[in-house]
C-alpha cells in the first residue's frame, strides 16, 4: 500500500506584487487543508507566500533551491533541498509534484509549466497564462487546488 502524501507544486514570480502573493497564500492554505505537501522553488514572492499559507494551516512545505546553501530558503520552508542546479531545479520542482498550480510569473515560471506538460503533470493556471490553451484555468484559489487534485487523481500513481 502506497502511503505517499499528495504533493502540489506552486509556481510563480519570485518578485511578485502583493495581489499575486495574496493569491499564492490562499493557494498554500488550501493545499495544506487538503492534506497535501506544498512544493516550490523555496525562495521569495509566490514561493514564500504559498509556503506561508501552507505552514499557517499546518502543512508540510518543501523548497527545491537553486543553490547549494539550504539556509537560503525562505523562513516558511521546512524541508530545503539544495540542488546547486540553478534554474534547472525547475524540472525537479514539477517532477516532484502530482500537479502544478501556476500563478503570474516570467521565464522561470514558463519553464516550470513546460516541464510539467512534458512530464504529464496537470497544470492549473490561476488568473494567469490565459494564452496557453493546454492549461486548465480558474480565477479562484480553492477551485485551483480542487481542480489540481481532480486532475492528478486521474493519473497513474507512478508517472
Amino acid at each position: 500500500m502506497n502511503t505517499l502524501r499528495r504533493a502540489i507544486a506552486v509556481v510563480g514570480a519570485g518578485d511578485a506584487p502583493t495581489s499575486i502573493c495574496d493569491l499564492a497564500y490562499s493557494v498554500g492554505l488550501a493545499v495544506a487543508r487538503q492534506g497535501a505537501s506544498l512544493i516550490c522553488g523555496g525562495r521569495g514572492g509566490v514561493m514564500a507566500a504559498a509556503a506561508r499559507g501552507a505552514q499557517s494551516a499546518g502543512g508540510l512545505t518543501i523548497g527545491i533551491l537553486p543553490g547549494y546553501n539550504r539556509h537560503q530558503a525562505n523562513s516558511n520552508i521546512e524541508v530545503a533541498i539544495a540542488t546547486g542546479m540553478g534554474e534547472a531545479r525547475n524540472a525537479i520542482v514539477v517532477a516532484s509534484a502530482d500537479a502544478v498550480i501556476a500563478l503570474e510569473g516570467e521565464g522561470g515560471t514558463l519553464s516550470e509549466i513546460g516541464f510539467a506538460i512534458k512530464l504529464g503533470r496537470p497544470v492549473v493556471a490561476l488568473r494567469a497564462w490565459q494564452q496557453l490553451a493546454m492549461l486548465a484555468h480558474t480565477d479562484d484559489p480553492d477551485a485551483a487546488v480542487n481542480l489540481a487534485f481532480e486532475l492528478a487523481s486521474g493519473l497513474p500513481e507512478k508517472i
